[in-house]
């Protein structure tokens, strides 16, 4: 059974696969990696990753491209997502023939215990609630010591398209109709460090390693509406409103163009890396709430 937010993920990522590749795959961090492959570092050590809210599947060919070192194996990839269109895509790359792709939700993931010795999540996790339930899943199928590791938006970081694009476009989203809004989506806890401590240590997870990171955006006028075209919020909106807001920002952008053209702009990304406790207190503890006789709670989104 899915939910009004899960259905609104789907048709969204159904009508635009790959949008959050191309908001954020040119974005580069002050040490030349993107997001992406910062994220494929956290996870060097691990040859069993899943990667959640995989999309169309740049992480994962990352993750595939990487040299197994002498007399160790090539990596065992997996990938869930709720979009068939997402998956579709992710099928055509390079080394992921072998990869198990699915569709599926995070809160009941379908692979057994201690399938995995490494999970990753780009921009993915900070779009579900059940927040626990994720928790005590994820601590399921990775072993003892088994590392996840997460990017979660961190908004605005300077460079005049992002928050010019925000100035404009809230209002918008505040006088749309509600039919014309999106659900609320995620839970914002696991945005900062204590609240993904929160979540995560009683399921079974060390404390975070956090970390800040500011990820360089600019680029001609196209890439930059494919950035901030990106939010959620345009999915239902009316087309001609969003017309009219990107008609405004790329006039307002336009007067902050750099000699070549690009556009200045900016984003803060967080990177959370736990590590799985030996033991399974915690993880026990998640299991037993989630698999309760007569739990109502709602379908997470």
């Amino acid at each position: 059974m899915t939910t009004p937010q899960e259905d609104f993920l789907r048709t969204f990522h159904a009508a635009r696969p790959a949008v959050t590749v191309r908001a954020m795959a040119h974005g580069r961090a002050e040490d030349g990696r993107s997001s992406y492959e910062i994220l494929r570092d956290r996870v060097a050590a691990c040859r069993r990753v899943l990667d959640l809210g995989c999309g169309d599947g740049l992480l994962l060919e990352l993750l595939a491209a990487r040299s197994p070192g002498p007399g160790r194996a090539v990596p065992a990839l997996a990938g869930l997502d709720l979009s068939p269109e997402e998956l579709a895509l992710a099928r055509r790359r390079p080394g992921l023939d072998r990869a198990d792709l699915r569709v599926g939700r995070a809160q009941q993931l379908p692979f057994p215990d201690g399938r995995f010795d490494g999970c990753v999540s780009h921009m993915a996790l900070m779009l579900m609630s059940e927040m626990e339930r994720v928790a005590a899943e994820v601590a399921r199928v990775l072993v003892p010591g088994g590392t996840l590791a997460v990017v979660l938006g961190g908004g605005a970081a300077g460079g005049a398209a992002y928050e010019r694009f925000l100035r404009l476009a809230k209002p918008l989203f505040e006088a749309a109709p509600e039919r014309e809004r999106m659900p609320p989506l995620g839970d914002r806890r696991i945005r900062t460090r204590e609240g993904f401590d929160a979540v995560f240590g009683p399921a079974g997870f060390g404390p975070a390693e956090w970390e800040t990171v500011r990820i360089d955006l600019t680029g001609p006028p196209e890439r930059i509406w494919a950035t901030v075209g990106g939010f959620y919020d345009l999915g239902p909106l009316d087309p001609a409103v969003t017309a009219e807001l990107r008609a405004r920002f790329e006039a307002e952008t336009a007067a902050s163009a750099l000699p070549d053209g690009r556009i200045p702009c900016a984003m803060r990304v967080h990177i959370a890396t736990v590590v799985r406790r030996d033991g399974g207190d915690g993880l026990q503890g998640g299991r037993q709430m989630w698999d309760a006789p007569g739990d109502q709670r709602a379908a997470p989104r």
